[in-house]
């Protein structure tokens, strides 16, 4: 199996971003050079960073870069120390009291430091006889410390202090490096003030012949980049500002540039390397479904994502695209009409779900999609035992099933195709990379075409990183006759009016989801937040006149599917349930989702919930329920889904607020870790570092200019292991 061959014979580190860990200098002798052997590390110390931080040569102490700096050009007053959010601030201020409290150990010292605008207290815990020999009581003195608050009284404890009439005009800079550091290497004396005595040996030892400058003039010039020497000097002690952006900014680029040449090179080789099964036809099944079984037009943008996917079956190399849209968009069909490309040639298909709960209820809405045709689906769960599991999984063998849907059963070994075509996977980022490697590989000669849907919207950031070298579709547009769905923010000051609301929606025929929170940690308290909710509303919406359904985790998967299915028949008027209906569930008829304490839950969650309504031609409503006392972070949260139904535009704001470790389910292989670029902060620099390493690229595809060996000979020595997702997605 040729295909598989390629596979094995590359040695996949699933999304291990060497670029990052590894940093941005080209190892020699210099930066190979052993910690041990550094002033001031020894055997010892080197035992113990290298346990604690993974350091071992010089270069590994280089690019660990300073965490944030201590600014010594500017003094607040103590005023604006206390009213600002300053992790560090440095004081200028008149020591007017000291004195030692406490009878027993541990005493402390504790000084009455003023200025013109207030007073706060410098304490310590130790070297308290040294300490007071260094105080003179009505001097003045520069103070520098990390300003803590303890019982609504600041102080700082163990400050830096220099009398301000002896503050030299240079103290090692005026910005700091502030270093990370551990409690053990603090006890051997690594804290920031050690680390930063050592590195400063280190950077004075550096010349400019000890690195490979591996950008291109032409880079350099054009954004006014530092050298590589310059910028390693300044990012650990700048000597203003300005030095120390230059410096970052460089750093940032290529953090992004080398990134963005590995994905666009990948997916450039990909094309070349990895050959694909070319259906030529549009058939019989297509066009009958087309002609005869559609159940609505489709949208343009429908069209459009059509023709892509249809671009791509005919090119001759692997199909690696991910389709996204919100819930409701139509992602569905076009999945369908692929599968049916598929079949004309010859070919069988998978559609592969997180859950039992949304692989049933695609099986149950394809089924209906192709009742009327020659086309043969099938459901494989943990749930399909015995002889029926046994018998399709024959029949699949022998090429009788043209769709088989499931969960991750379908990556068994004994899950064997005869002729798979096309791997469709949904909320993808729900699988671990091994798993939807395993789907990747069943096919026989060439690997099979592979479609991801998300209707999980994924920021322009997260595209040029995590899928930068996947071909993307995106359904932008709701069928005809859907209306927005209108969200509401209530507290339980108006609880009666929205039970009130509730009582209309269903006296004119609609239902009504109530959703509470899930957390694993603590399932129980969530299951009595539920049962309690649902007495409740028992008491405001009394048998018979109303029916009320209850759903979580924890029952049985018969009695979940019992009470799903009398609410999608609409024989319960609500349906009160955990998160387990946040995917699968779809009743057009359900007009209202009222979210209970919905700042517990994440921005992409209510989202994705939000989608369980607005499937009919109603109005739809979404009803945020919370106490009046929030976070910050959840006013956010909530204000977002009032203001916008734009599934695009909730992941930008949930990404600024989450960060990407886990917005994607990046945990699951690894979070994306950069030293100094930040994809919100920086998202400008992001996107000119991909136009740049494009335009190489499209110009240079093999790197093989002069002007581009720095570049290609980074890229050998950084990147031999390498490799990201997409290739097995």
């Amino acid at each position: 199996m040729a295909f598989r061959n390629y596979f094995e014979s590359q040695e996949l580190v699933f999304l291990s971003f060497e670029l990052i860990r590894s940093g941005l200098l080209l190892p020699n002798a210099y930066l190979s050079k052993k910690i041990e052997f550094i002033k001031g590390i020894g055997p010892a110390r080197s035992e113990l960073l290298e346990k604690e931080l993974g350091m071992k040569k010089l270069e590994d102490l280089l690019m660990d870069f300073p965490i944030r700096y201590q600014d010594r050009t500017s003094i607040s007053s103590i005023a604006q120390a206390k009213s600002g959010n300053f992790d560090w601030v440095q004081l200028k201020a008149v020591i007017r009291d000291y004195r030692i409290i406490g009878r027993k150990h541990p005493k402390r010292l504790v000084a009455l430091a003023t200025d013109e605008s207030g007073s706060l207290e410098l304490v310590w815990f130790k070297s308290h006889d040294w300490i007071i020999k260094q105080l003179v009581k009505g001097e003045e003195y520069i103070i520098n410390g990390k300003l803590t608050k303890f019982r609504n009284s600041f102080n700082i404890a163990h400050p830096e202090l220099e009398l301000a009439r002896e503050k030299k005009t240079k103290v090692s800079g005026n910005l700091i490096p502030i270093y990370r550091s551990t409690e053990k290497l603090t006890k051997r004396g690594l804290d920031t003030k050690g680390r930063g005595k050592i590195m400063k040996g280190v950077v004075a030892g550096m010349s400019r012949d000890d690195f490979w400058e591996y950008l291109p003039d032409y880079l350099i010039d054009k954004f006014k980049f530092s050298s590589i020497y310059d910028t390693i000097r300044n990012v650990h002690f700048p000597e203003s500002q300005r030095d120390l952006k230059i410096a970052e900014n460089r750093i940032i680029f290529e953090e992004f540039f080398f990134l963005q040449l590995r994905l666009i090179k990948q997916y450039l080789n990909k094309k070349k390397q990895i050959k694909g099964i070319v259906f030529p036809e549009v058939g019989d099944l297509f066009l009958e479904f087309f002609n005869d079984h559609l159940p609505f037009s489709l949208t343009g943008a429908q069209e459009r994502v059509l023709k892509e996917i249809r671009r791509d079956l005919g090119s001759g190399v692997q199909m690696n695209r991910l389709l996204q849209g919100d819930v409701g968009s139509g992602k569905t069909i076009v999945a369908f009409m692929t599968v049916l490309l598929a079949r004309d040639n010859g070919y069988q298909s998978c559609l592969m779900a997180p859950t039992e709960i949304l692989a049933q209820q695609h099986f149950e809405s394809i089924s209906e999609l192709a009742k009327d045709m020659r086309f043969r689906v099938a459901l494989l769960t943990g749930s399909v035992k015995g002889s029926q599991r046994k018998e399709l999984l024959r029949m699949l063998r022998l090429g009788a099933i043209d769709l088989v849907i499931g969960t991750h059963a379908l990556i068994e070994d004994k899950v064997i195709f005869d002729n798979l075509g096309l791997s469709i996977i949904d909320e993808q980022h729900r699988f671990g990379v091994a798993q939807r490697a395993k789907l990747w590989q069943k096919g026989k000669e060439l690997p099979p075409h592979v479609l991801i849907m998300s209707a999980t919207p994924i920021p322009r950031t997260l595209h040029m990183t995590t899928y930068g070298d996947l071909d993307v579709s995106v359904i932008d547009e709701l069928p005809p006759g859907r209306k927005p769905v209108k969200t509401l923010h209530k507290t339980e000051y108006f609880r009666p009016d929205v039970i009130k609301f509730m009582k209309k929606q269903i006296a004119e025929g609609r239902q009504i989801y109530i959703v509470y929170p899930l957390i694993e940690e603590s399932e129980n308290m969530d299951l009595e937040d539920l049962n309690n909710g649902y007495e409740k509303l028992m008491t405001f919406l009394p048998r018979p006149d109303y029916q009320i359904g209850v759903v979580h985790g924890r029952m049985k998967p018969e009695e979940k599917e019992k009470e799903m299915q009398r609410f999608s028949a609409g024989t319960t008027h609500i349906l009160v349930s955990t998160t387990v209906i946040e995917v699968g569930v779809n009743v057009p008829n359900a007009s209202v989702m009222i979210i209970e304490n919905a700042n517990r839950f994440g921005l992409s969650q209510l989202h994705q919930l939000r989608g369980r309504v607005g499937r009919g031609a109603n109005q739809s409503y979404c009803i945020l329920m919370t106490g009046n006392k929030l976070s910050e972070e959840a006013k956010v949260r909530l204000n977002t889904m009032v203001r916008t139904t734009d599934g695009f535009e909730v992941a930008e704001v949930d990404l600024a607020l989450r960060g990407p470790g886990n917005i994607q389910g990046l945990e699951q292989s690894g979070k994306l870790v950069f030293k100094k670029a930040d994809l919100i902060e920086h998202k400008n620099i992001l996107k000119i570092s991909r136009e740049v390493a494009r335009e190489i690229l499209d110009e240079d595809p093999e790197l093989l200019a002069p002007e581009h060996r720095g570049i290609r000979k980074y890229l050998e020595t950084r990147h031999k292991k390498a490799a990201l997702w997409s290739r097995i997605s």
